[in-house]
């Protein structure tokens, strides 16, 4: 081994220089230069996009039989808005702002996914420098140049190859060979801790489970965002009809408060009959404001989930133009129905797909227990010469080098790979519980979504029948009072008493519809059934 003594006479001038720089550098380092006003940092930051990059390409679901666009008919200050169901839902699968943010949790997923791939791309390298050389006089003064240039490759099983070529030229008065060319074959092999598939296949394979589950996370809230808005804009007609029901029966009981002011007038009756038609009129008035008031919240609820992209679009006023009249059918296939709910569910495909990602990790964690034992191989070809073109063929002569060996590491105790490894095995059991107890629910919320169906089902008929004995009440009562034999007060009672019945009778058509839409979305089929799909 040989060592080269410089004299600090030769140096102090370079030195000198340096530290110069260094303290001018510095004076920049004060506390003062780490805080730097907001407006400067802004002055760095990209200009806002008002559309997303080309190379960006968010996962879309639309209808595969679209409807015809809403039509707008001219209102006084804004145009009103015809919807059918089905366009309300393509409406909100196209506008939606909290579908259009979550459409990009996949592309970034996937990017992810990229990231973790593209760590085993090969990857060029070249470095180059030069150097002066002052020591122990002006006959000894030299200047030398260096360069190298190569290709690495690592691989998920933990290997890395490298081939590297390296020239440095050395015009010193003291280098007999002046000229060095050396090209380099490397190879290392993990072959305990980080060998095999923990060595980055399982890092790959669980950046593709996470870019498939947040596809099936994307598709649940979509299924979802689907129900609420079809539930939204059903509860939206059945606000208008129970406000519609209630404006006739308003206009009734004061039609029927004159009839008996005038019966009163005249003498027929005596003046307390007023009191019991009066007090009804003034519930119909507390009804009335209530069930403008949902109409109007109901209308909200159902822009906010469409959001139409015009301005003001709050104060759009909605129309539906979907009836909601329906042949109620009997549910029992209940067992069928879970089976399909297992098969269809996004949640659950999800949940498969993150134990998936949890046993992987053990792979990880369980090798990570095992010592640093890795092998390496360095074979070279090296030519010296005092010229250029004799250094390169000297690489002829067929000298070769060879170096080889095994390099050992191990933490003492290894504590922390086994708190790893711990934590990675807890966690995969704790989502093997977590899918039983899925699985679990998914049967129970079928069967609730089933006997809820069925309720509402039956409850159409009985509604029905409800409703036309009230009407025969009322007509009975009326007939009594004309007659003389009745009050007012008993008519106004089987007024409110078919009011009610008519409130039920539409309430019941549209809680089976909802139920149906919640009994689709716990079995999973309602994007299916509804013809959405991801559109690639």
């Amino acid at each position: 081994m040989k060592f080269r003594w410089f004299s600090p006479a030769g140096i102090t001038g370079t030195v000198t220089a340096w530290l110069v720089c260094l303290w001018l550098v510095s004076g920049c380092l004060t506390p003062g230069f780490q805080y730097t006003a907001a407006a400067d940092l802004e002055k760095s930051i990209p200009a806002p996009s008002h559309g997303l990059a080309d190379d960006i390409r968010p996962k879309e679901f639309r209808l595969e039989n679209p409807p015809d666009p809403a039509p707008e008919t001219a209102g006084d200050n804004t145009p009103d808005l015809t919807l059918s169901v089905e366009q309300a839902v393509m409406l909100a699968l196209a506008h939606n702002q909290d579908l259009k943010t979550r459409q990009l949790i996949p592309v970034v997923a996937g990017a992810f996914e990229q990231m973790e791939k593209g760590q085993y791309d090969p990857e060029l390298f070249a470095a180059m420098g030069i150097s002066r050389e002052a020591a122990g006089g002006p006959e000894l003064k030299g200047t030398a140049v260096s360069g190298a240039a190569g290709i690495r490759k690592a691989t998920p099983l933990g290997t890395t190859v490298a081939a590297e070529i390296a020239y440095e030229q050395d015009r010193s008065s003291r280098a007999e060979d002046s000229d060095k060319t050396r090209i380099t074959l490397s190879m290392t092999q993990a072959l305990l801790q980080g060998a095999g598939p923990a060595g980055g296949l399982v890092a790959i394979r669980q950046s593709e489970l996470e870019t498939r589950a947040s596809v099936h996370e994307l598709t649940a809230y979509v299924q979802t965002l689907a129900a609420e808005t079809e539930i939204a804009y059903w509860q939206f007609v059945l606000a208008r009809q129970e406000h519609a029901i209630v404006e006739r029966s308003l206009a009734v009981s004061k039609k029927q408060m004159t009839d008996v002011q005038h019966r009163i007038a005249v003498g027929v009756l005596p003046r307390n009959e007023l009191a019991a038609v009066q007090s009804e009129v003034a519930r119909r008035e507390q009804a009335l404001i209530d069930s403008a008031n949902q109409v109007e919240a109901f209308r909200l609820r159902l822009l906010h989930l469409i959001h139409p992209k015009t301005s003001g679009y709050l104060e759009t006023p909605v129309h539906p133009a979907t009836d909601p009249a329906i042949d109620p059918a009997p549910v029992a296939d209940t067992a069928d129905r879970t089976a399909l709910a297992i098969k269809l569910r996004p949640d659950l495909a999800e949940a498969q797909l993150r134990l998936q990602q949890h046993r992987l990790e053990t792979i990880v964690t369980r090798n990570g227990l095992l010592p640093r034992l890795d092998f390496f191989l360095d074979l070279g070809i090296a030519g010296f010469s005092r010229h250029t073109s004799d250094a390169l063929k000297s690489l002829d002569d067929k000298e070769m080098e060879l170096f080889a060996g095994l390099s050992l590491s191990r933490f003492v105790g290894n504590r922390p790979a086994r708190a790893r490894h711990q934590a990675a095995v807890a966690t995969r059991q704790q989502a093997e519980q977590a899918l039983e107890n899925l699985k679990q629910t998914i049967h129970l919320d079928v069967r609730l979504a089933v006997n809820e169906t069925e309720r509402a089902r039956q409850q159409i008929d009985a509604s029905r029948v409800t409703r036309r004995s009230e009407e025969q009440t009322v007509h009975a009562e009326i007939e009594r009072f004309k007659v003389g034999s009745g009050t007012a007060l008993l008519v106004a009672q089987a007024q409110r008493d078919l009011l009610i019945s008519q409130i039920a009778e539409v309430r019941a058509v549209i809680q089976y519809r909802i139920a149906l839409i919640r009994l689709f979305l716990a079995e999973g089929s309602l994007l299916s059934r509804r013809g959405i799909v991801l559109n690639d």
